[in-house]
Formats: structure tokens, C-alpha cells, sequence
């Protein structure tokens, strides 16, 4: 089976990296299995139906963080693929795998500070969080759907300001060495992006949807919401606060 980085154009094989997992230590391991632990017992009651079966499906074991070209090759089943990249991608070079069924995983494993949620994208949010509902063909279908329509949304100078700012913030955000002050400049420095924003691009209301779908979606009822998007599925402390009547639920949707 051929892998999918070897078929990519040059302009998103530029985005992409070959998966060096010796670069994980004994720690990251052990921080993956404490995560899928905790995540495994409680999404078996608040995630949609579809989410277990997909975990085994995507390549996804608990003991271990998984390699690349195990997810590659598991999603080729359902006819998706998997790519590494190296941290926070471009939205519209995100958008334009998700298109081509590509789920593009950040392979840096989060620290130990930051181990029931990370600001940053990596690969507990990549492959526990996206992967495992990948499966379902309506879903993934929708993904593809909404991607090629994201493709030819058009996007201002602004979004790419906004973007620089959200990166450089999660990077200082998941950077255990930088102190309080340099995150507290980097968060000003992106209300100051977002406050001087005068246009709403159509790249803008594409991303805005990822984020309550794809990302922080539920499904099912307002009395029984089940999880279903990455950004939740990958966060054991964001999971658990978003089921509390804390989290005002505010429209019904379709069971998954």
C-alpha cells in the first residue's frame, strides 16, 4: 500500500514531515497512556456511539503513541489518509488536506504541564482527536464536503495576521520555558489582530464552523449531548467541563 505522503503534490508535501519517532521519550509515552486511560472510560459514556469502534479502526492503540503509517495505512480503509506536519499548518493548507481525505497530524507530543489540554496542535488532538470518528462515513464525508467547499473560499490579509498571532500564542502557550509575561504580550498581540479585523472573509465563516463541528461539536440532545469533535476528544479536562451544566448547550443536533 502506498503511502499517501509519497502521492502529495510538491505544494502540500512542503507542509509535511517524515515521522521521527525515536524523538519520543519514555515520558511521552507514559503521557499518552495516562491520557488514553482517563479518555477511554469516560468517552465510552460521552462520546458518540461511533467513537470506540473508530479508535481501533484509525491505527490508535492505548500503550503507545502510534506512528504515522499505522494511521495512514488503517484510514486508506475508509478512504482517507494520514501525513505528519510539524506544528500549527496554515488554516488553508489544512483545509486543502482535508479536501483530499488527508488528515494532517502534528506529530510533537504535548508536555506534562500541559497534559489535559494543550493550546498546540499535536498528536494526542491529531490522531486520538480526529482520527477515531474518520470511520464513519457520514462524518467523514461531511469533512471532505465542507473542505472542498473551504477551498474556494476566499481569505483576506487579515485572516493570515490572525493566524501568525494564534500560532506564535499556542507556541508560547505549550513552551514550558517562557515566562508569564512573554504569553501575556502574545495574547495582547492577538486581541489587538483580532479588534483591528474590519472584514469577515468566507475563509473566516469556513473555519468558524470547523470550530463548533469538527473541533467542539456534540451531538445527540441537549439532555443527553454526546462528544464528537477533535478538540474535545483530545482533552480529558475540556471533555469533562464541557458535560457539567456549566456548558450551556444551545441547539439540538442529529444523532451521529
Amino acid at each position: 500500500m502506498t503511502r499517501t505522503i509519497d502521492k502529495l503534490p510538491a505544494s502540500l508535501r512542503s507542509y509535511c514531515s517524515e515521522h521521527d519517532y525515536s524523538k519520543y521519550t519514555a515520558r511521552d509515552q507514559a503521557a499518552w497512556r495516562y491520557i488514553m486511560r482517563r479518555s477511554q472510560d469516560f468517552f465510552k459514556e460521552h462520546a458518540v456511539s461511533t467513537y470506540a469502534a473508530g479508535f481501533k479502526k484509525s491505527g490508535l492503540q492505548i500503550d503507545r503513541i502510534p506512528h504515522i503509517d499505522d494511521i495512514d495505512k488503517a484510514l486508506q480503509e475508509s478512504g482517507w489518509g494520514a501525513v505528519g506536519v510539524t506544528g500549527f499548518i496554515a488554516p488553508w493548507a489544512f483545509i486543502e488536506f482535508q479536501a483530499r481525505k488527508i488528515l494532517p497530524i502534528a506529530t510533537d507530543m504535548r508536555t506534562v504541564d500541559h497534559i489535559a489540554y494543550t493550546p498546540a496542535p499535536d498528536i494526542v488532538h491529531e490522531a486520538a482527536g480526529h482520527a477515531p470518528i474518520i470511520p464513519d462515513k457520514e462524518y467523514s464525508d461531511y469533512l471532505a464536503y465542507y473542505a472542498t467547499l473551504g477551498t474556494k473560499a476566499l481569505y483576506s490579509k487579515e485572516d493570515l495576521m490572525v493566524y501568525e498571532a494564534v500560532r506564535y500564542l499556542s507556541d508560547v502557550k505549550e513552551n514550558p520555558d517562557h515566562k508569564p509575561d512573554v504569553i501575556a504580550r502574545a495574547e495582547s498581540r492577538l486581541q489587538e489582530v483580532l479588534k483591528s479585523t474590519q472584514f469577515v472573509s468566507e475563509q473566516t465563516l469556513v473555519a468558524r464552523m470547523s470550530w463548533w463541528t469538527a473541533e467542539y461539536g456534540l451531538a445527540g440532545t441537549l439532555k443527553n449531548p454526546k462528544i464528537y469533535g477533535a478538540g474535545l476528544l483530545s482533552s480529558i479536562g475540556e471533555s469533562a467541563w464541557c458535560m457539567t451544566d456549566n456548558v450551556k448547550k444551545l441547539h439540538e443536533l442529529l444523532s451521529l
